[in-house]
């Protein structure tokens, strides 16, 4: 099958215009406690918008660092006023995984703006522009007066950073996708709004082998070196550009429709040290043909040297492609807490619907 090149909606313009520091696994797989009861598929098969289409399988280990757009609200506290306990934020009306804007409309990206904002309000009423569940909200914030200056009682976030796997590369273009699922805050759970990222190259430092009621996970460092643009942040995985193809990358090969996904054998390619990508085999099982988020089908890990090395699947792993028949079907998303050996598996065609590709 030819290799098709992919021109994405957003990728595709984007690309055109295109220490060490040990890091925690925030872009970890999220953990679910049991796989979930699926049904028959509702739909039939029908055509196939990535036909023809062909990309290089990842399985290599990469660092994600962004900012936010906007800064996130991830709680609200009480602060200490004339001899009593207040909270100006949730007074004003703000909630935990609000993503704060603007004040007194001025773009706000970073926690130090907005502290900056409190501090210089001397107690008087701030107009803030907040995006709750996808609308717009105006609330009126009013800073008040401590032994430390102003607060207004809220705790923000505005960037993250980690490790996950690559899922696939476009050979001609450098574009990727990668982790199968979105980057969260850790405390709210809320997937994060991205203003900037970038793709970082990393080592991996040794692997935490997973257990009943205590996931594994990979440990990593980052290297100084940048490797390209992190995009966009979705529910269903990270998407950007590489500067050049990482290396260790395999051939194109043909991506699968979700009809063409079936129980049975399959293998998974992922980075757990110095060694590079290497396959494992799998088994794939209950899959729901109709679903449109990253929990699309339960994978069991079989390769008894990847379980002797890991316990099954670890977080780290997310993004991890998924192969069939000669073909890229999926990436590993989801562990479950009761059992290390199994977990989740999206659709390749979801995450390249979102990473917004037209009709080819």
């Amino acid at each position: 099958m030819k290799t098709t090149r992919l021109q994405g909606k957003r990728l595709g313009r984007l690309a055109q215009r295109a220490l060490i520091v040990m890091v925690t696994l925030l872009l970890s797989l999220p953990l679910v406690t049991r796989a979930a009861e699926t049904g028959e598929a509702m739909s039939e098969p029908g055509h196939f918008r990535y036909e023809g289409v062909a990309l290089c399988p990842g399985g290599c280990a990469f660092g994600v660092k962004f900012s936010t757009k906007g800064v996130l609200v991830v709680g609200t506290s009480a602060v200490r006023h004339e001899d009593k306990e207040v909270n100006p934020a949730e007074e004003a009306g703000i909630k935990v995984k609000d993503i704060l804007l603007a004040i007194n409309g001025h773009e706000v990206n970073a926690v130090k703006e907005v502290g900056e904002a409190v501090s210089a309000s001397n107690g008087q009423p701030l107009t803030l522009t907040v995006e709750r569940g996808g609308k717009t909200k105006t609330l009126t914030l009013t800073p008040v007066k401590t032994q430390e200056g102003y607060r207004a009682g809220m705790w923000l976030r505005d960037s993250t950073a980690g490790i996950g796997t690559v899922t696939y590369v476009d050979p001609q273009t450098g574009e990727f996708g990668g982790l199968g699922h979105g980057i969260c805050d850790v405390d709210t759970g809320a997937l994060m709004p991205m203003k900037r990222g970038s793709a970082m190259k990393v080592e991996i430092g040794g692997v935490v082998k997973g257990q009943v009621g205590k996931p594994g996970e990979i440990k990593g460092y980052f290297r100084p070196e940048r490797c390209g643009n992190v995009l966009c942040n979705t529910v269903c995985g990270v998407f950007g550009v590489f500067s050049e193809i990482p290396q260790g990358i395999s051939e194109a090969i043909p991506v699968a429709s979700r009809h063409e996904l079936s129980e049975g054998n399959a293998e998974i390619i992922c980075t757990l040290g110095e060694d590079g990508p290497k396959h494992y085999t799998v088994a794939i099982s209950k899959i729901d043909r109709n679903g449109t988020d990253n929990k699309n089908f339960v994978i069991t890990v079989t390769d008894t040297a990847l379980k002797e090395r890991t316990g099954g699947i670890v977080q780290g792993m997310s993004g991890s492609p998924i192969l069939q028949n000669g073909k890229l079907v999926g990436a590993v998303t989801h562990v479950l807490i009761n059992d290390p050996a199994k977990g989740y598996g999206i659709f390749i065609e979801n995450m390249l619907d979102a990473a917004e590709l037209p009709n080819l």
